[in-house]
């Protein structure tokens, strides 16, 4: 595994989830001795001067927290769709990947609806 000017680690998996101004992506990495983790990276383009600049926020999440983290996330949002906007039809906002400029073999995750708060 070889390791880019930037210290990173070359993703062995990639999913991206378009949301507005902002774009998820959800990266599979391994280190050096083939242990696998996950970087989950929130993306927002601003505007700055005379062109756009990006702005990043990344969380690095290891296979001993795989499990813990995806039943918080899970729990958090069906509160949120259960307790908190139950008349709120989410499926309104599910759109084919083809309509934001994805590639047709690209999958679009369920997270997306999920992880739209603002």
């Amino acid at each position: 595994m070889e390791e880019n000017n930037t210290n990173e680690r070359e993703e062995i998996f990639s999913e991206r989830v378009r949301a507005g101004k902002r774009t998820y992506f959800f990266d599979v990495k391994a280190t050096r001795s083939n242990d696998y983790y996950l970087t989950i990276t929130e993306s927002k383009r601003r505007y700055k001067d005379d062109g756009f600049t990006y702005e990043k926020h990344k969380i690095f999440l290891y296979k001993e927290d795989f499990n813990k983290f995806v039943e918080a996330l899970n729990n958090t949002v069906n509160h949120v769709k259960d307790e908190l906007l139950p008349d709120i039809d989410f499926t309104q906002f599910d759109r084919p990947s083809d309509m934001d400029g994805e590639d047709s073999d690209v999958r679009r995750s369920e997270i997306d609806t999920e992880l739209k708060w603002d």
